[in-house]
């Protein structure tokens, strides 16, 4: 999600508004970590390769050494489904302790194609239309300045073109790590500022369009979102290292790199790892690993967790910026150095930020920092890392 919060929760397409706070990030002196390889390859090939420095490896230890992230991991799948995760730096900055291989990250708005999934999942039910307006499922709950939930359409949140306010930019960082939120009170917040756009214009990111999404379903279910969400994809994939905390749980349940977060962007890295991440909520809020998100995306892309009709509504884009970044129904897509793009979607909330996707061919790479780059050259060599990881 994003961290128009002052850094404390931020999106995958932060780099597109230019709202970041430019400045350089204090290195860290820390190890490098080296990457875990299977037996992919006979033993003469296998020393060849282990002569030729690796990309993926290169950019996470460049992370490390050169833009001050106390540790970098990632997770690549190729066309065959063989898989290679990789690691730097260290785990706890106090402790100088290892990064646990393909450990649990907060992955802030890579949420939002969770919960795009589920209300798409009930489009094909015929539960939900998506041209059907907020009000057809929460009537009246959606008014301010120019803001009416009577003519704000079910796709145009999904694709952040409803015109809603961010609520984000106006929690701060101790709010956003202390206090429980339920989801109603994160509307209300949006909802006293005016419109951004009329409805349908133009993109623009907010999270409060997700968390409409999460409301529109619990009232379509009569469930909540989190249980929705784990029966029809977390349970039905088998991502056994993916999951929605539960209210007041603010740990990493499994082995995990501690987060760092920094506010201001020349501040120090004050740990984040233990926070509350109710802010997010449908927007932000799920933990998962680089290898899990691989899964979900590559399990999304071919066809496992949608009807054919709602997928290609799905990958159905606008342009998001000016970069070649695409964004669909809590999908982007992203060219590639080596031609194509990748579909995925990203995700920043305070102490990690996770980016990554999958090729139409099969290739998939997720990579993962443990702080949010505070200037946009090193924003830039994380998306650098993905591509590296799905051209090489």
């Amino acid at each position: 999600m994003r961290a128009q919060t002052r850094q404390g929760l931020r999106s995958s397409t932060r780099q597109q508004g230019g709202r970041r706070r430019r400045a350089v990030s204090a290195a860290v002196a820390v190890a490098i970590g080296v990457m875990t390889l299977g037996a992919l390859a006979p033993p003469a090939a296998s020393a060849a390769a282990a002569a030729r420095p690796d990309a993926v490896q290169q950019s996470l230890n460049a992370l490390v050494r050169d833009d001050g992230m106390p540790a970098a991991l990632a997770s690549v799948q190729d066309r065959n489904g063989r898989t290679r995760t990789y690691i730097a730096g260290v785990g706890d900055l106090t402790t100088s302790s290892k990064v646990p291989r393909d450990g649990q990250v907060r992955i802030g708005s890579n949420t939002k194609a969770f919960t795009a999934v589920v209300v798409l999942q009930l489009v094909g039910e015929g539960k939900i239309g998506l041209d059907a307006t907020v009000d057809t499922y929460l009537p009246g709950l959606v008014r301010g300045e120019g803001i009416d939930g009577r003519r704000i359409t079910v796709r145009q949140l999904l694709q952040h073109t409803s015109g809603l306010p961010e609520y984000g930019i106006h929690v701060d960082d101790d709010e956003i790590r202390n206090r429980y939120f339920e989801p109603r009170e994160l509307l209300d917040i949006a909802l006293r500022y005016k419109a951004d756009a009329a409805p349908g214009t133009t993109w623009g990111y907010s999270n409060t369009n997700y968390v409409l999404a999460g409301l529109i379903v619990q009232k379509v279910t009569g469930r909540p979102l989190a249980e929705e969400m784990d029966r029809r994809i977390i349970k039905r994939i088998g991502l056994r290292h993916t999951y929605f905390p539960a209210p007041g749980e603010m740990t990493i349940r499994e082995p995990h790199p501690q987060g760092y977060h920094r506010n201001p962007a020349d501040g120090p890295l004050r740990d984040f790892t233990e926070m509350d991440p109710s802010a997010g909520w449908a927007a932000g809020q799920l933990i998962s690993t680089n290898s899990d998100l691989n899964r979900f995306f590559t399990a999304l892309l071919g066809g496992r967790l949608l009807p054919a009709a709602q997928l290609a509504e799905m990958r159905t884009t606008v342009p998001a910026g000016t970069s070649g970044l695409r964004y669909g129904l809590g999908l982007t897509s992203r060219p590639l150095s080596c031609g194509g793009v990748y579909w995925g979607h990203g995700g920043d909330i305070a102490g990690y930020e996770t980016r990554g996707g999958v090729t139409d061919d099969g290739r998939a790479a997720n990579v993962a920092v443990t702080s949010i780059p505070t200037d946009e050259a090193a924003t830039q060599h994380v998306k650098d890392a993905v591509d590296r990881a799905l051209c090489g």
